[in-house]
């Protein structure tokens, strides 16, 4: 059996190419109406520093997101993405920090990390046959314990790090175009999800992707050595990771160790109300993109029109359950 021949049929590719363009679709659609209906419910919400604060909170969890898009289309999971974010914000700090070295290899490291990280999880999952809820879980707590071991449980503040907080919360278009003073941050999360896009789409690796979640086994089959391409998967998927530690530290001005539990399910979640499936094999980026926003954009709103924080979480747990069994949904259609 050939790899070609399970999953290049005409047919196949419309019906994966119309799933994936409705399931898109639907969820722009549902992020104007929320925009519409924050922007009704109060005058402040379509404010200038109100959207960038919104397009701010979405470079952080939408680079989580298309981390997590990665390792979902294969089939997997990663519940250590957001605790991985963490570590390498802490290993930037300690770097940059304690050890006083340049920025540019502090960037190196944070990137660095993540990628190691990432094969890590990878090989658990790849080589020792570990389920990936498990083998990330596991990851999630060994990632978390030793960013408070590395950090001393205390915060490591980048104050004499020159440019550091540029990196999110600096504007290169701004400086150009004073009328759009949209952060790097955002810039930097557009990179991203331009790189990850090309890389499924017009690379072996993101042909592998997706062929790993639709029939890993048929893969397999074909004398693919899938253990390899999982685990460049999960590795390129933490090094992504790794951009999202460096864009929260910028931001933070501040590697916070105790943070990052939380993130992987909004990431999961904005990825899933983005048309990617759990069961793998089909998932876009700009789907993503577009559920990163739907979060954001929610959060936001509920923050804007005060509602308790305890209620916030209540929603976004809620929205959650209605995604995956969107997903189920489609899944049974299919």
């Amino acid at each position: 059996m050939s790899l070609a021949n399970t999953t290049s049929t005409p047919s196949f590719l419309a019906r994966m190419v119309n799933t994936g363009a409705h399931q898109k679709l639907l969820a722009f659609a549902s992020l104007i109406l929320l925009l519409i209906g924050f922007s009704i419910a109060s005058p402040n919400f379509m404010q200038t520093s109100n959207m960038i604060a919104i397009l701010q909170a979405t470079s952080v969890n939408g680079v989580l997101a298309v981390a997590a898009t990665l390792v979902i289309i294969t089939g997997g999971i990663d519940l250590s993405v957001g605790t991985l974010m963490t570590f390498c914000a802490v290993i930037t700090g300690i770097v940059l920090t304690n050890f006083g070295m340049p920025l540019p290899i502090g960037i190196i490291a944070a990137i660095g990390t993540g990628a190691l990280c990432g094969l890590c999880s990878g090989t658990f999952i790849a080589k020792m046959k570990i389920p990936p809820f498990i083998a990330t879980l596991g990851m999630m707590l060994i990632l978390k314990g030793l960013s408070l071991v590395i950090s001393g449980t205390r915060p490591i503040y980048f104050n004499d790090t020159p440019g550091f907080d540029q990196i999110s919360r600096g504007s290169l278009i701004g400086d150009v175009l004073p009328m759009l003073p949209i952060p790097n941050g955002v810039l930097i999360l557009f990179l991203v999800a331009l790189a990850a896009s090309y890389v499924l789409g017009r690379t072996v690796l993101g042909r592998y992707t997706f062929a790993l979640g639709s029939n890993e086994e048929a893969v397999r089959l074909s004398g693919v050595n899938t253990d390899r391409w999982k685990m460049a998967v999960y590795a390129l998927a933490g090094a992504i990771c790794g951009i999202a530690g460096l864009l929260i530290a910028s931001r933070l001005n501040s590697a916070q160790p105790a943070l990052g539990l939380g993130y992987e399910l909004e990431a999961i979640a904005a990825v899933v109300i983005g048309g990617t499936s759990l069961s793998g094999g089909r998932g876009s980026v700009l789907g993503t993109i577009i559920g990163a926003l739907i979060m954001a954009v929610l959060t936001n709103g509920l923050r804007v029109l005060s509602v308790a924080q305890e209620w916030q979480t209540v929603v976004t747990g809620a929205i959650i359950i209605l995604a995956v069994y969107a997903d189920m949904v489609r899944r049974k259609k299919a």
